[in-house]
């Protein structure tokens, strides 16, 4: 069955994806997936970054990507508590719903602090649950607990840094002159001659 062919389960034909935005999707995926992470992770966060939507349903995503319900339910769960997506909720509507910020970074970066916050919660439970002659892993969880102190205030500088960078490149974009369109073939044509030396 070839991809025009697909048919959705209640009888729809399926959606298939541009090639190139496929192409893209699999290119984006093969590199989140060089790093470390699920490659199926990398597909869904590629669909959303490139689709021209305000959001899409977790059916939708399935279906574009091909994909398992399961597959991409686990998928959006994890890249919500990494913070690189947010649920869209629609009054009345019981389906789920994704979207991305249009700073996938700077929101991945906040959503850093809330990971190490809660880190240095539980640090600070372990402190006080250990005896206090347990002095070796006193130690340990202590310097965790600094660890996660300093990074907690580097986050928050860096992030102030990619808001001042991103605001800055931004603006020097805007005040860019726009470069004049090349004449095409067609328009040179139609183009009036000029007398020399005019």
């Amino acid at each position: 069955m070839t991809d025009e062919e697909r048919i959705t389960p209640d009888g729809a034909p399926a959606e298939v994806l541009d090639e190139a935005v496929s192409a893209f999707v699999e290119d984006f995926a093969y590199a989140w997936g060089a790093a470390g992470n699920p490659r199926m992770e990398g597909r869904v966060l590629a669909l959303l970054l490139i689709v021209d939507e305000p959001y899409l349903s977790s059916a939708r995503i399935a279906d574009l990507l091909q994909a398992s319900a399961g597959a991409v339910s686990m998928s959006t769960r994890a890249l919500v508590n990494l913070g690189f997506l947010k649920r869209h909720a629609i009054p009345g509507d019981r389906s789920h719903y994704f979207r991305t910020e249009d700073d996938v970074w700077g929101g991945f970066l906040a959503g850093e602090r809330d990971y190490v916050r809660r880190i240095n919660s539980t640090l600070e439970f372990g402190l006080d649950v250990l005896p206090e002659d347990a002095s070796r892993p006193r130690t340990r969880l202590t310097n965790a607990l600094r660890y996660m102190t300093w990074l907690v205030g580097h986050h928050r500088k860096m992030l102030a840094e990619w808001q001042e960078y991103r605001d800055s490149t931004l603006a020097a974009d805007a005040a860019a002159p726009v470069p004049e369109a090349a004449a095409t073939p067609a328009e040179a044509a139609d183009a009036p001659e000029r007398e020399p030396g005019s």
